[in-house]
């Protein structure tokens, strides 16, 4: 009967069920069953055995492991996102928007890895002559990228095991689809079903796989949670307001997630850039800054910038305090606005508070916080900080300004970027010839920021 090929399944964690839930007793979501038709289990021959990367048991130690197996990419920013480079075998999830430059940064890579190894790019959504028509446009050599533009799972295993490619871009994942699966491609069956057995196979070629994903309205990638658990690494692709293209690593099984990479998209494709500050800072004199401006360095793994903190504080409107927040987390900015008005006397409660950081970049460490209260603290007395100015530290709730991690390679970031004079907690130890002034609670550091300073004009 038709009923018996019925199953409900997860969108979120892909689990089966016989009958409709309104809860998934495997991962909790809500609301996240869609019926499934599964087609009956064809008869096991050898050919449909499950792919498999290694069936010997062996010692750990015995395993041999060559160094040369990580490569660069060509793309320095990747690198370092990626831990460094591109590791064989591996499988990657690279996730963004429509548009954002997912496609073009893999088909770069492609053209890049392509002087020493062989490589395949899957393309799913594309035809051959749109794929090149794009490589062409970005002034890459076409001579050496492999082409496959069919969506059958079992096509691209037999491609994969006849050709063995050193380096596989399946653009996209969701288009994928397999004949053992009865649901249409896109499903959480076919997603998790194509990923698994071409991860298996890509590592038992000694391939290294990407797969490009899209995302949904909420900013992650669409299809089962389970997918992103199969893969060696997770990618995200953000755009920033600056038009600046961020690349971060949510899952690494071979470098740090703190990495981030920085990119921008011009007529020859995605360029990468080294000094990231020119784009968070704005070119302002002591004389023409405004009130509400405050600079403070950020770490993102092995990266030290410094951005330009903008807080905006205007008397409300509505009868009640509002606070607009998108790059700095609201509650942080809550809490700061109250133990500004409980340790250094300034009422916000009558007035609505806007955050931003220029340049569109989403902040999460607390060292962020001296610079918010600062910053808060001119716009409301319109007071303006001296732009050779910098802090960082973060505030206890008792008023404190606490020491931060990574506080020499704050201090010298600012020093090379021209700051003067810095405020800092006590016992953040100087670099070289920086001017900092260690100070102990929000209070000392108002006074020490705003001395001898007027309100603009």
């Amino acid at each position: 009967m038709k009923g018996n090929n019925i199953r409900y399944v997860c969108r979120e964690c892909g689990h089966e069920e016989n009958k409709w839930a309104g809860r998934c007793p495997e991962c909790g979501s809500w609301n996240s069953f869609d019926e499934t038709e599964v087609a009956n289990k064809p008869t096991a021959s050898p050919d449909s055995s499950k792919t498999v990367i290694d069936n010997s048991v062996r010692k750990l130690s015995d395993i041999p492991y060559d160094k040369t197996m990580r490569v660069s990419s060509g793309i320095s920013e990747l690198d370092r996102v990626l831990g460094g480079g591109v590791m064989r075998p591996s499988s990657v999830l690279v996730g963004g928007e429509p548009g954002i430059g997912k496609s073009t940064i893999m088909i770069q890579m492609l053209s890049a890895l392509s002087e020493h190894s062989s490589v395949l790019y899957v393309s799913g959504e594309e035809s051959p002559s749109q794929v090149k028509m794009r490589a062409e446009r970005l002034g890459l050599d076409t001579t050496r990228i492999d082409v496959f533009c069919d969506t059958r799972l079992e096509a691209l295993t037999e491609t994969i095991e006849s050709r063995r490619p050193g380096y596989i871009v399946v653009d996209s994942l969701q288009t994928l689809s397999s004949s053992s699966v009865a649901s249409s491609s896109g499903s959480p069956n076919q997603m998790k079903t194509c990923c698994m057995e071409l991860s298996l196979k890509a590592k038992k070629c000694g391939s290294a796989i990407f797969f490009v994903g899209h995302v949904t309205k909420e900013g992650v990638i669409a299809g089962p949670k389970i997918v992103e658990h199969m893969v060696d690494t997770v990618l995200y692709f953000e755009s920033a307001e600056s038009g600046m293209r961020m690349l971060r690593a949510a899952k690494s099984r071979f470098g740090s997630v703190d990495e981030i990479g920085l990119f921008e998209m011009t007529s020859e494709g995605l360029k990468c850039v080294q000094d990231a500050s020119k784009l968070f800072l704005g070119n302002r004199s002591d004389g023409d800054l405004p009130s509400g401006i405050a600079f403070t360095p950020v770490i993102e793994g092995s990266r030290t910038f410094v951005v330009e903190v903008q807080a905006l504080v205007v008397p409300a409107k509505s009868g009640y305090q509002r606070i607009y927040s998108d790059k700095i987390e609201l509650s942080r900015v809550n809490r700061i606005s109250a133990i500004l008005e409980r340790h250094a006397g300034l009422d916000l409660s009558g007035d609505d508070i806007y955050i931003n950081v220029a340049g569109g970049m989403k902040i999460k460490e607390g060292s962020v916080d001296l610079a918010v209260a600062l910053a808060l603290y001119s716009s409301k007395t319109d007071i303006p900080l001296s732009s050779s100015l910098a802090s960082f530290g973060e505030l206890s709730l008792a008023g404190e300004v606490r020491p931060v991690t990574f506080s020499q390679r704050r201090l010298r970031t600012l020093t090379e970027m021209g700051f003067s004079k810095t405020i800092v907690s006590i016992g953040t130890e100087k670099v070289g010839g920086s001017q900092s002034e260690n100070v102990k609670d929000v209070r000392s550091a108002v006074i020490a920021a705003f001395k001898g300073r007027k309100k603009s004009k």
